[in-house]
Parts: C-alpha cells; sequence; structure tokens
C-alpha cells in the first residue's frame, strides 16, 4: 500500500480550461469545460477533481493545501508531438530548404551526439526548455547514436516525465559516420526497448528518420520491431517537401506513392506519427484514416523552411488524426503557444479559421489522441496524470493591456495564442509536481 503522506493531496483555486473533445466533432460550446473561479485537486501525480470552486471546497479535508493564483489560467499540460532533441543547438539556421538543411546544419550537429557528455548536457538543456514553455509530453527524435537516446530517457526519468524517444535509423544517403546498418540499428533499438519502454512514464518509439535515408532491409526489420512489441510507436517523416517527395519515388520505384514506402514495411498502425504530412494525395489520406495513423502538424518549421501549407480542416474530414509539433530545430521555437499562433496564420493563407478552442485541442487533447495517450493524459478527467500549466494572463506589459480590453473566454485564450511565449508561463506541473516556476 502507498503512504499516502508521499504525495498528499493538493488543490489549485484560479480559472481553469481544458478541452473535452473534439470541436470538429461536437461544436466548440461542447468541446471544453471552462471555471472561472475553479478548484483543480490532485493527490498522488493524478487528478482527483477539477470543477467550481463553490462545489468542491467545501468537500475539501482540512489537510489539503489549496494555493490561490491570481490572473491566471491553468490548462493541461502541452503535448509536443514531433520535436528533435539533437537540433536544439541548431535551431534558427539561416537560409535553406529541407534537403540542403539537412546536410548543412543538422548532420554536423548530430555527429556530436557520439560523445555521451555532450548528448546529456544537451539533453538536460531540451528538457529545461520544454519545462520553460510549458510541454510536459513529447515525441522525441534522438540521433543515430544509441548513447543519445539513453541519456535521454535518464535524464526525463529524473523528471519523472512522460516522453516518447528513439534511435534514429539510417544506414544510406547520409555521412559515413551517422550511419547505421540495418542488424545494428535493429540491435540497438531492440536492447533501448528492453531497457526503457514502459519504464515509468516513458516510451520507445522505432525511429526511421524518413526513407531516403533508409534501405528497404532497414525498414523490414524496423516493421519487425514493430511486430515484436506491438506498443511501442513508430516515429518518422513523411511529404514534407517536394523534392524530397521526388527523391523517394526515384528511390523506391515500385511504390505507389510515399507513404506506400511505409506501408510496405508494415509500419503503419495506431501508434506511427508522421511528421509533416503536407503534400499529401488521396491514396495516402485513406491508408492514414484506415490505419488510425496520426500526423504531426508542424506550422512553424513548414513555414520556416517554405515547406507548405497543411491543409488541416481536409485531413479531419479524410478522418486522419492529428496532433502538433513545434519540429525544433527547423521550427523556431519550443513553445506551442507560438506554434498555435502561427497555426492560425498557416489556416489564415487557406482562406481557413483556427478557433482557439481548437488550438487549445491541438496541443492538448488532440495530441494526446495522436499518441493514443487520451486515456492517461490530455485533460481534467478524474484519474488521469496531473500534468498542468500555469499561465500569466499579465506576462508583459502588453498582455496586460490587451487583457484589459478582453471581452470573452475566446478573446483572452487567443490573446494568450497570439502574444504568448514562454514567458507566459509561471509553472509546469508533471505528475502533480512542480518541474518549472518562473522567476
Amino acid at each position: 500500500m502507498k503512504d499516502p503522506k508521499a504525495h498528499p493531496a493538493k488543490a489549485f483555486r484560479t480559472a481553469i480550461l481544458h478541452s473535452i473533445a473534439n470541436p470538429t466533432d461536437v461544436g466548440l460550446e461542447n468541446s471544453y469545460q471552462y471555471f472561472e473561479d475553479g478548484i483543480l485537486l490532485v493527490a498522488d501525480g493524478h487528478v482527483v477533481k477539477v470543477g467550481d470552486a463553490k462545489e468542491i471546497l467545501p468537500t475539501l479535508d482540512d489537510s489539503v493545501v489549496v494555493t490561490e493564483l491570481e490572473n491566471k489560467l491553468i490548462t493541461p499540460g502541452f503535448i509536443d508531438t514531433h520535436i528533435h532533441y539533437p537540433q536544439t543547438g541548431m535551431i534558427a539556421a539561416y537560409g535553406e530548404q529541407l534537403l540542403d538543411w539537412l546536410n548543412n546544419y543538422t548532420f554536423p550537429e548530430e555527429k556530436r551526439f557520439a560523445d555521451k557528455d555532450y548528448a546529456r548536457e544537451v539533453a538536460v538543456q531540451f528538457l529545461d526548455e520544454l519545462a520553460r514553455n510549458g510541454t510536459t509530453t513529447a515525441l522525441v527524435f534522438g540521433t543515430v547514436h544509441k548513447e543519445s537516446v539513453d541519456v535521454f530517457f535518464q535524464e526525463s526519468e529524473k523528471r519523472n516525465l512522460r516522453m516518447i524517444a528513439g534511435k534514429v535509423l539510417m544506414d544510406r544517403n547520409a555521412p559515413d559516420d551517422l550511419k547505421d546498418t540495418p542488424e545494428s540499428g535493429y540491435e540497438d533499438s531492440k536492447a533501448l526497448i528492453e531497457k526503457w519502454h514502459n519504464k515509468g512514464r516513458l516510451h520507445y518509439a522505432v525511429t526511421p528518420r524518413f526513407a531516403p535515408t533508409s534501405t528497404s532491409e532497414q525498414l523490414r526489420l524496423a516493421g519487425k520491431l514493430l511486430e515484436e512489441y506491438p506498443d511501442v510507436y513508430m516515429h518518422t517523416h513523411l511529404s514534407e517537401n517536394q523534392k524530397e517527395i521526388e527523391w523517394v519515388q526515384a528511390l523506391f520505384p515500385e511504390s505507389k506513392n510515399y507513404l506506400d514506402v511505409y506501408d510496405q514495411h508494415g509500419l503503419l498502425s495506431s501508434r506511427s506519427v508522421f511528421a509533416h504530412g503536407v503534400h499529401l494525395c488521396e491514396g495516402e489520406c485513406s491508408r492514414l484514416s484506415e490505419t488510425d495513423s496520426a500526423i504531426a502538424f508542424c506550422p512553424t518549421s513548414n513555414l520556416f523552411l517554405g515547406s507548405g501549407l497543411f491543409p488541416l480542416s481536409d485531413m479531419e474530414a479524410k478522418g486522419i488524426k492529428v496532433g502538433m509539433g513545434t519540429d525544433v530545430g527547423a521550427g523556431t521555437s519550443f513553445s506551442l503557444l507560438q506554434t498555435m499562433s502561427e497555426a492560425y496564420k498557416v489556416m489564415q493563407l487557406q482562406g481557413d479559421k483556427l478557433h482557439p478552442f481548437k488550438s487549445l485541442y491541438q496541443a492538448t487533447l488532440g495530441g494526446a489522441k495522436a499518441l493514443s495517450l487520451d486515456n492517461v493524459i490530455g485533460n481534467f478527467e478524474s484519474g488521469k496524470e496531473a500534468d498542468f500549466v500555469v499561465l500569466d494572463l499579465n506576462a508583459t506589459q502588453l498582455m496586460r493591456f490587451r487583457m484589459e480590453h478582453a471581452k470573452s473566454l475566446e478573446d483572452k485564450l487567443f490573446v494568450l495564442i497570439t502574444i504568448g511565449d514562454d514567458r507566459t508561463i509561471a509553472n509546469t506541473y508533471s505528475y502533480g509536481e512542480c518541474v518549472y516556476e518562473k522567476q
């Protein structure tokens, strides 16, 4: 039996907002719960209940410490469905599109991760940045080096974070000192799965970088890993850039399309997440939907690399799960608030609108659904893990002034999304414990 004193119940009193369904499915007004004067009660790392303060306060035991927060808003922790921790040190690299950017910036930086000490230094910096930006769960690329993922999991375990990561599989079309082999990639991945998958709040993702850097044999063995460990994830890139798509067709002439390369090797399932998906054909959309695979919408990096505009509404209409990803380092911010702002602009350029309640859904419950984790994270349903963020409505002088003119909840939320950044994050809580506090 657990010692109840180890994780005593505690309550947080302020405005509270969380998504309960996809606005696309149920309409905006039925997609969220908001408590202007709310209580979030947590114990032993989990949500006990959420609701109006006037209803919950009288029911609390005298031992429960109530933390009252002024001019704050609590939301679930943000969920980043695609990010590269080894690219932290090369964020904001100038002037290239995808393939040249990989060769000129990404690969030279990733070579440094053969040094385990350097990998650990970056992992610490990366996890600090996630917490500082309110992100409590992420689907993370490592490098080809087994050690880069091992140290990432070690540092994540110290903080009791729910993280998913994997060693990159890459046996061709890359620098020699960044290549593995089909066999070594399989064995290294297998060892990491055995060591880390489902250890605490950690999960493993089989991670071919993208089709051009893996031979058919390597992709076949990636599929074998998914057969042997059916509850691990599969994480890769898909149809980000037109030249990339042409390259894939030249490398795999027998494939019907880019996605078909992965499909032929058994890499599509409800635990498969494909980053980008900017330029998909009807056949690819059908297969993504049929296999319950997900796409990570990465607006910041798609704009930064000039890759294109992701058609969110069209993808959802086709029954495809969509999460949101910062895609650091082609993405230029760890902040999912800023990523939501960029997503709004991407939609505007397509003559579409992204409502702030929909943005919140994509960055929380929608991300949890994309990762098949909505049974444990994503909102404040009783029994879910207590990952949440405290947003400061007066974080900057401009925000304070603008909030004075906000006439509704959706107006306030849109202000947070549009001009919010890491300064907006007052606290980040993982499993009910504070992992970041703004100084």
